[in-house]
């Protein structure tokens, strides 16, 4: 296994001493998480105990040493904790958790000691393999479908922090996941319900049901991710009690006849479309009906109907109706993405509500709130970078 960067840090445990003395619980929260604060326990030892988790994340951030300098982290975002077999623990929150899938880097390995005077932590940065299918070699060799947009689009975003090579390697696994999507779908008539059913899971569908509950509707932020036509009929055919509620926000596919199949398949299994232009009136009829729309989020949007909003630190034409759609009505905004397992199953995950800003100036709010969908839509894209579109010219102007 390849261990591609350490850090490594030393505090002096006569700091952690004056912080236990000069400030409170909420003091100590500026430096420490609740988990951490409770497994030092406390009386003899507690400070010796806080000063190596104080070191092990002085070490994890500087394992990223730019984005520190540019803000995006701080030690406070890395907790460290006990696993069950006693081992220490590095939990990333999802500030750290994306500089670390930028990074790709899958794990952080930890080895803490201190002394009667001091602490020391050594942090292992454990990166993530890329696993490269010979069908996606072949493909990115012999048919690589918009090959210079991909490289131009993957060098954007991961062109700081990996090396060529790996940049290559992400592409060819695009592309082979792209021809699973295809197979996957070209079987899905084919299988069986139980099959069928057995494909896809459900995570965090108590979100999705929480938020209907308010009685306001529910804007579904998302994107392609993953197979997403197939997640999206198989997996939310699973909510029958909410047959005939999910409405998609979508421009017709091309040619005519895929588009027609597309859309068959998806009345089928009780979805509603509504069009990209002309559809206001019908997406606020549907949330005053306590339905849930499905925005997809990720594409490049014109001047008529998008701002100019960052995304993966870089301008992006994006569209504004679902902040305007957000701040003007009480509709909660819930993140749904879906990524393929490697066992080949699939996984639509619902994660908690987006925070929509609301008071103070609308144009103001309007671009804050669509820069924090844009931010929703990088993490999820970092968690599996391989199954995005990254053939669609996302970064136009």
């Amino acid at each position: 296994m390849e261990l591609s960067r350490q850090g490594i840090d030393t505090v002096e445990i006569s700091r952690i001493e004056k912080l236990l003395n000069d400030l409170d619980d909420d003091g100590l929260s500026r430096f420490f998480s609740e988990s951490e604060l409770a497994e030092a326990g406390s009386g003899k030892g507690r400070a010796q105990r806080l000063a190596a988790r104080f070191a092990a994340k002085e070490a994890c951030s500087k394992l990223f040493p730019r984005e520190i300098c540019l803000g995006k982290i701080e030690p406070v975002d890395f907790a460290v904790k006990r696993s069950g077999y006693g081992d220490p623990e590095v939990v990333p929150n999802e500030a750290a958790e994306a500089v670390m899938n930028l990074n790709r880097i899958k794990s952080i390995q930890l080895s803490m000691t201190h002394t009667e005077t001091s602490a020391t932590a050594i942090a292992l940065a454990v990166p993530h393999e890329i696993e490269v299918p010979w069908y996606g070699r072949m493909i990115y060799r012999f048919f690589p479908l918009r090959r210079s947009v991909v490289m131009a689009n993957l060098g954007l975003v991961f062109g700081k922090t990996l090396k060529p090579r790996q940049l290559e390697d992400l592409a060819k696994a695009f592309y082979g996941h792209h021809l699973k999507n295809i197979l996957e779908v070209i079987k899905l008539p084919f299988m069986t319900a139980r099959q069928k059913s057995r494909l896809v899971k459900i995570e965090g569908g108590e979100n999705l049901s929480e938020a209907l509950d308010e009685g306001n509707g529910v804007i579904l932020l998302t994107g392609h991710f993953g197979n997403w036509e197939l997640s999206t009929v198989v997996g939310l055919a699973k909510f029958r009690e909410y047959f005939g509620r999910f409405h998609f926000i979508r421009r017709p596919l091309k040619p005519k006849w895929f588009n027609d199949l597309v859309m068959r398949r998806f009345h089928k299994a009780g979805f509603g479309t509504l069009g990209k232009s002309g559809s206001l009136d019908e997406i606020l009829d549907q949330l005053e009906k306590n339905n849930i729309v499905v925005s997809i989020f990720d594409q490049y949007a014109i001047p008529k109907f998008g701002i100019t909003s960052d995304f993966f630190g870089h301008p992006a034409g994006t569209f504004k109706s679902l902040a305007v759609l957000a701040q003007c009505t009480n509709a909660v905004v819930i993140p749904a993405s879906s990524w393929r397992e490697s066992d080949g199953s699939h996984v639509i995950q619902f994660d908690s509500p987006i925070e929509i800003l609301k008071t103070g100036r609308s144009r103001d709010n309007m671009l804050k709130n669509t820069r924090r969908f844009n931010e929703v839509l990088e993490r999820v894209i970092l968690r599996h970078p391989e199954q995005w579109i990254w053939m669609h010219k996302r970064w136009k102007s």
